[in-house]
Order: structure tokens, then sequence, then C-alpha cells
């Protein structure tokens, strides 16, 4: 039988690292960040344990770049199985006037452009059978979490409605929330916070993979 594949944006560090390492014993990981060398670690990781990587160090941004790699998995493979979608931008809290400027704009092109951007490559690879996760982190509306509270949440109502559109025919589109954890993106919003409280990241990617049905 054909092994398995898994597409991971945002698969250099924390959440995504830690999903690419707990299904590479059963898929064969393509790796998507922007970092080379955190996803050459990450593959010296994969392969120590008998799995198997492609690296794409690419900026989902990038929509020249995105169509490549779709192009590159639908030569190679003619499909993907699974796609995690763990690419996030994350400014430092401020308050709402100062939101505007270059962190909003990134914020914008990385939590919601580059999303529905994917969306779009990524769908006829997954086709029926396919399936594609996200991760929700409700921030809408708290104190200081305006730039990424509002980017946060047009992710998560794009990816709402792609579920819905897709309930009937498919791919199975899924949004789990996972628990706090000692990431970098954390450490921008509460930094010099107790982490001993925090789940590791592959602790959290097991729960959520079980809970996914997909271990």
């Amino acid at each position: 039988m054909t092994q398995k594949n898994a597409l991971i944006t945002g698969a250099s560090r924390g959440l995504g690292a830690a999903l690419a390492e707990a299904l590479a014993p059963t898929h064969h990981i393509i790796a998507v960040a922007r970092t080379t060398g955190a996803l050459e670690e990450l593959d010296d990781r994969i392969q120590s344990a008998g799995g198997s990587a492609t690296l794409a160090p690419m900026d989902v941004t990038n929509a020249d770049a995105m169509a490549t790699l779709c192009r590159g998995i639908h030569d190679r493979w003619g499909k993907l199985d699974l796609w995690l979608h763990s690419a996030i931008h994350a400014v430092p809290l401020s308050p709402a006037n100062f939101a505007a400027g270059s962190d909003w704009n990134k914020s914008i092109a990385v939590n919601a452009s580059a999303t529905a951007l994917l969306i779009s490559y990524v769908a006829p690879l997954l086709a029926q059978q396919g399936q594609a996760i996200f991760f929700d982190d409700p921030r809408a509306g708290q104190k200081f979490f305006g730039t990424y509270g509002a980017t946060k949440t047009a992710q998560m109502a794009l990816v709402g409605s792609w579920a819905a559109e897709t309930e009937k025919t498919g791919p199975k589109v899924s949004v789990v929330t996972p628990h706090p954890m000692p990431t970098a993106l954390r450490a921008r919003f509460f930094p010099g916070e107790d982490q001993s409280d925090l789940a590791k990241p592959m602790d959290e990617a097991k729960r959520l993979l079980a809970e996914l049905q997909l271990t």
C-alpha cells in the first residue's frame, strides 16, 4: 500500500513540528515553513525515527511558491491525504488604536489571505477523500488582541464556510482548539509567563490527532 502523505504548513516549530513528528510513522511529511534550519532539524528527527519528509522552505504568502508546491505534490503523488495548517503570524499585544501599519498588513497576509489562497490550491489535491485541519485560538474582543484576534477570526470564518460547503461532498474540514503550549507564539503574548502548567507540544499533537481519529 502506498504510504499516505500529509502537508503541514507552519511545520518548523511548536505544534506544527510536533504534528509532523507524530504523523511521520504513518505519513510522508511535506513540511512547509520559512526557517530552513528548523526544517532541517525536524527532518533529522523524523529520519532518526524511521520516517521520511520533503522539506519546502517557503513563505505561505508567496502565491507563486505555493502554486509550485501544490503542482509538485500533484506531479509526485497525484493527491494529498491530509493538510494541517498551523502557520500563523502573531504580533505583540497592543491597543487597537495602534493596529494599523506593517503588523496589521502582515497579519492579514499570513492569517487570512494565505489561508484563502492555500484552500483554493490544496482543495483539488484533497478531492473528496482528504482531510484539512485548522487550529483555533479564539481571541476576538479581548484586550490588546485586536490585530491577532481580528485576523484569526477572519481565518476561522473562512474555514467554517469551507467546512459547511464540503460537509456532504468532502474533503472533511475540521477545526480543533489546542490547549495553551509554551510556544514562541504564546511567548509573544505572555512574556515571562510560568510555563510549568502549559501542555507540551508533542503531548498536545498526540491528543489532537487522537481526537481527530488520525492515530
